[in-house]
């Protein structure tokens, strides 16, 4: 088994989420790779953060559908897959693995950009591998661009952008710059991609990082204007930010995603002066004393942890009460609106192997 089942666990998607998740789910927000053609993460500066390294070492597409049948059981799940964080030297065999697995499981898949590639390449990528769109982090913008002045157009460049906006394709965003959502370059930055771009599926990663309230800002009121981006909530537990989440877009607007395999976790999360913090396990994830997002908790506390999947979905349920979203809203959620995106994007992918 790939990991403990425990009689927490079943207890808790007992009472928070069998019964509130339809019965077919489509998780928009997940990394397969294997160790072998990845390399571990060496970037330590604040462009990202490594205690995901903890969780899973790897996750191979046996490991990513065993744990749908683990933590879902009763239910079908089809992911959205693209690599983990490459390193710039590791994208060529990570995208080649996603691309297999895409094709010997029947599903869609995002290719793992980088900006140096010109318009042309990314095209040619993405039709030759059955891509459905592109999937790219803020580590690949130029490393002479400080992490906090990093903006969405270093690592999505326009020329990108156009061919993706042409074909229709879909944007999977994680929003750089240390304000996160409420940073007023990424808000205008993201409504220049919905109005110059009105092709693109713009899906903005974990409600564009709004971990924390404090996150938020003024952004769902500049959002508000927004007709077409839509927001994955993977990795997200703040169910205040989730609230307000589905009052500014609707559930139309909204995708179930997981990140997985990070979701794997057993923790709680808890923010403390704007910074999230992992609730774990004492001992499960190594010596984690110098990581500002990780603390470790004992006794009956830490026996009480569940999964991060868990904590998603259940703060999500929350949310959804709170706005007073009906079954048919929480189906969309979990299935219709990411469908609906997939088979648009498909559309615009011609079949590489009758050219």
């Amino acid at each position: 088994m790939l990991f403990e089942v425990t009689d927490v666990d079943r207890k808790f998607y007992e009472a928070h989420l069998e019964d509130f998740l339809p019965k077919r789910i489509i998780d928009v927000h997940t990394h397969v790779w294997l160790e072998k053609i990845q390399s571990k993460t060496t970037d330590t500066s604040d462009r990202t953060v490594t205690w995901p390294e903890r969780v899973a070492r790897k996750n191979s597409i046996e490991d990513l559908m065993e744990t749908y049948q683990l933590m879902f059981p009763g239910k079908t799940v089809t992911p959205m897959i693209f690599p983990g964080l490459p390193s710039p030297k590791d994208v060529t065999a990570s995208n080649a693995y996603v691309r297999q697995c895409a094709a010997d499981h029947n599903l869609p898949s995002l290719v793992w950009s980088i900006p140096q590639w010109d318009s042309g390449a990314l095209e040619r990528k993405i039709i030759e591998g059955q891509f459905l769109g592109a999937k790219c982090y803020l580590t690949f913008a130029d490393p002479s661009i400080p992490a906090g002045d990093i903006c969405i157009f270093d690592y999505f460049p326009h020329h990108q952008l156009e061919v993706l906006n042409a074909r229709g394709w879909i944007v999977m965003l994680h929003i750089p710059r240390p304000d996160r959502l409420k940073d007023p370059v990424n808000l205008t930055q993201m409504i220049e991609i919905e109005k110059r771009y009105p092709n693109i599926k713009l899906i903005v990663a974990h409600v564009g990082r709004t971990y924390c309230t404090e996150n938020v800002g003024s952004a769902f009121e500049v959002l508000a204007e927004t007709q077409n981006m839509v927001f994955d909530i993977s990795a997200n537990t703040n169910a205040e930010v989730l609230e307000q989440l589905i009052r500014t877009v609707g559930p139309k607007r909204v995708l179930f995603g997981s990140d997985l395999p990070i979701t794997r976790m057993r923790m709680r999360r808890i923010c403390r002066n704007g910074t999230y913090v992992n609730l774990v396990p004492k001992d499960l994830y190594g010596n984690v004393s110098g990581d500002k997002n990780m603390r470790e908790v004992e006794g009956k506390e830490a026996r009480r942890l569940t999964f991060f999947m868990y904590e998603e979905i259940a703060a999500f349920h929350h949310a959804a009460q709170a706005t007073g979203l009906a079954p048919r809203d929480i189906e969309d959620i979990f299935h219709n609106n990411a469908k609906r995106i997939i088979e648009s994007a498909r559309s615009g992918v011609p079949d590489s192997r009758t050219r």
